[in-house]
């Protein structure tokens, strides 16, 4: 909306007052990666890195495009050179990302855990004003993919050698796991079919109350991928190590829909194994077509009594002269029959539980149904979608960690460059020096405070202006 018609409009100010402060930030990136290059060159090995001049290259950041230049050396060993490197860039720590920076790899990546990567590309394009496409969004997951990939990996052996480094400590675990079924593409349809499941795991020390009828998990982790169950298990439990003094648990339960599986979990005396009741009632739901069987054998369900559950079925089964009838009924026997040890909620099997930790409560399980589709469903399965085995694997770790809080901290782990200590100071000097006592607080109007940089003239008009609501 324009004010006058000598005056901007408010979103042209915004715009112009961005640009500007781009530019400075650029400008100041430039002198603090130069500087640092020429730090470098002056404490470097003489004899080892021989300057061989200057080359300009362009770091992609969230301000714009910096343009630098940095010395190329000849790196030599015993009197013989043996190649050629940029101590900038490896004191920076750039990767296969790219040249873009840390940062911006951040807001691709938290962009593309939420939508395409075309439309990732485009969010972050419109918000830093680079020109970032779907390719570069798909190459910064798969490259920040795979280095956690690699870090989950360290965590499985360590798990497996009982060196787990997590701090949380609770008495009772909850894990949860189910599959969702994904389209694949390229090779690995070929090599596997048109879909393969993707095994999620979910672990919680409890629920705590956010609503008035709502709880949430507490201190969850998740892990998700195609792999063989045997790995897939590794993985999970050096994810939980990670985070959870493992010495401190007592007791497990594990919530499954049946899956054989999930069932390959229980190699420990301590986990205790239910089946989960969407699932369970689904099986019954669509087995049995009768209403009135089907009220019979619920009720048998309910008695937590396994043996009456089965014998129900079996009667029902011997009955019917409905030969596809009967086929149901025995699959539904069969079913309850082999997972018979987890027909009986964990609360109601006189389990000596050690109580909750003070603000949480232990409720029932069966979080997983609603886990798969807000971590990996969402944003994985339908409009078209299809993956690797590899893509498909990269970007389920990021939904994992983005969804249980922990994608930020991940992010920062793996980010590579770290500037020396003396320009943090510098920056936080400056930043400080900046703030003006009568400045700060509530009480500052920038109408009347804020200083015009003389060659901006457009800004002149700003001094102008009256707050809106004095119009």
């Amino acid at each position: 909306m324009n004010i006058s018609e000598n005056t901007l409009s408010f979103n042209e100010i915004e715009r112009k007052v961005s640009r500007m402060m781009n530019e400075e930030g650029c400008k100041m990136l430039k002198e603090i990666l130069e500087d640092w290059d020429r730090h470098l060159m002056e404490t470097r090995d003489k004899d080892v890195y021989r300057h061989k001049g200057k080359q300009k290259t362009t770091i992609k950041t969230t301000m714009g495009e910096v343009d630098y230049s940095r010395v190329v050396y000849e790196v030599w060993e015993n009197g013989v050179k043996i190649g050629h490197c940029y101590l900038l860039d490896e004191a920076m720590g750039i990767s296969c990302t790219g040249q873009l920076s840390d940062f911006l790899c951040s807001q691709i990546v938290e962009s593309s855990c939420s939508g395409s990567y075309r439309d990732a590309s485009q969010a972050v394009s419109e918000m830093t004003g680079q020109s970032i496409s779907h390719t570069t969004a798909w190459r910064v997951v798969q490259s920040i993919g795979t280095e956690i990939d690699g870090h989950e990996h360290q965590l499985a052996a360590l798990a497996s050698e009982d060196k787990g480094c997590g701090t949380i400590e609770t008495k009772v675990l909850f894990e949860e796991q189910d599959g969702i079924s994904l389209s694949l593409q390229g090779k690995s349809r070929k090599e596997h079919g048109e879909r393969k499941d993707m095994k999620l795991a979910i672990a919680y020390d409890g629920a705590a109350k956010s609503g008035k009828n709502r709880y949430h998990l507490t201190n969850k982790v998740a892990c998700a991928n195609f792999e063989g169950i045997e790995d897939f298990v590794g993985r999970k439990e050096g994810v939980i190590a990670e985070a959870y003094n493992i010495d401190e648990i007592e007791l497990r339960f594990l919530n499954g829909d049946g899956a054989s599986w999930i069932r390959r979990n229980l190699y420990d005396d301590t986990i205790q194994y239910q089946l989960d009741t969407f699932h369970r009632n689904k099986w019954i739901t669509e087995k049995v077509s009768d209403e009135t069987v089907r009220k019979s054998i619920m009720k048998a369900l309910y008695s937590n009594d396994p043996e009456l559950l089965l014998h129900v079925i079996e009667v029902e089964a011997a009955s019917t002269d409905d030969e596809v009838a009967r086929e149901d009924y025995l699959k539904l026997y069969g079913y309850f029959e082999k997972n018979k040890d987890g027909i009986v909620p964990y609360q109601q099997r006189g389990l000596p539980i050690p109580p909750p930790p003070e603000g949480k409560e232990y409720r029932r399980m069966g979080a997983c149904e609603s886990n798969i589709f807000t971590i990996i469903g969402n944003r994985m399965k339908g409009r078209r979608a299809s993956w690797s085995i590899k893509g498909g694997n990269n970007l389920a770790r990021l939904l994992c960690l983005k969804h249980t809080g922990r994608l930020g901290a991940m992010l920062e782990k793996l980010s590579a460059t770290v500037l020396p200590e003396r320009y943090v100071e510098e920056i936080s000097v400056e930043m400080s020096a900046a703030k003006a006592p009568q400045r700060e607080g509530k009480g500052y109007d920038g109408f009347h405070s804020a200083s015009i940089p003389s060659a901006q003239k457009w800004l002149k008009e700003l001094a102008a202006l009256k707050p809106l609501s004095s119009l």
